[in-house]
């Protein structure tokens, strides 16, 4: 069980979190840290990168609709977060797509440390180096479980790693959590994992718990939404499940996901503790 107080250390500090993120949701990912109790900003030029990081106490990388402005806006902020002890989530989406999103994550993650890397399960098994079969930016299907993808991932880069899927896997190489809250739901809607990287920057943004514990508050909290949401009589289809999960976060309490969570507790094999794959 954890305690879920950092949602109410959220919504008492109102965190600035700086999300350079996929264009195609920047709206949604904006609603989603607004409902929660985050302040977003959505700044991408790179000229404004240095002075925008005074102000941020968390900052979200989702190399969604990347371009070669975009990577350079994300390096300086990048590192400039660093600078300030910042925490820095990195969201690859589409990663094994093209080659130019594979140079510009390698090169993320060669330049900029990254507290938090999340993504679904074709994205973060590239990353780990496991053979996949995915279409695009979708998870796609292949051999190696979540927990596996998110294990390997937090080990060969010394981060915590968030693998989300029907179970959502977070790892920071030596302990991996489980979570079973969420809803099929989420596949159905584009940005529902953008939203949840923006989300856990905030989580990550307010502090007073280790990466890995934050981590799977925020994800844990997001799938209790997407259960209420779900749940909404007026929900019949994606576009009123979108409406729907942005009010549940809105109205969430730590109560309810205390409740509602459903939570399971993984211990790395001993022999694979310090691996670097």
């Amino acid at each position: 069980m954890t305690t879920h107080y950092l949602l109410n250390k959220l919504r008492q500090e109102n965190p600035l979190v700086h999300s350079i993120t996929n264009q195609v949701v920047s709206n949604d990912v904006a609603n989603s840290l607004l409902a929660i109790g985050a302040s977003p900003m959505m700044a991408m030029a790179p000229e404004e990168m240095e002075e925008v990081t005074k102000f941020a106490k968390a900052v979200v990388l989702n190399i969604g609709t990347l371009t070669t402005e975009i990577l350079e806006a994300m390096l300086i902020v990048g590192k400039a977060a660093n600078k300030k002890g910042v925490p820095v989530i990195l969201d690859p989406v589409g990663v094994g797509a093209t080659q130019f999103r594979q140079e510009a994550v390698s090169m993320l993650l060669k330049e900029v440390t990254i507290q938090l890397i999340t993504g679904n399960a074709g994205e973060m098994a590239y990353l780990a180096g496991i053979d996949w079969s995915s279409k695009g930016v979708d998870a796609g299907e292949g051999k190696a479980s979540g927990r596996e993808i998110a294990e390997r991932v937090a080990r060969r880069y010394q981060t915590v790693a968030a693998v989300s899927g029907k179970e959502d896997f977070v790892s920071d190489g030596r302990m991996t959590i489980g979570i079973l809250n969420g809803d099929p739901m989420l596949t159905r809607v584009t940005g529902t994992g953008c939203m949840l990287s923006g989300i856990c920057g905030a989580y990550l943004a307010v502090g007073g718990k280790p990466v890995l514990e934050s981590t799977v508050e925020a994800c844990t909290a997001y799938g209790v939404a997407a259960e209420i949401a779900v749940e909404n009589k007026e929900v019949n289809g994606p576009g009123s499940f979108r409406a729907s999960l942005i009010d549940a976060l809105y109205n969430l309490s730590e109560q309810t996901i205390r409740d509602k969570e459903n939570i399971k507790r993984y211990h790395v094999n001993k022999s694979e503790e310090g691996t670097n794959e």
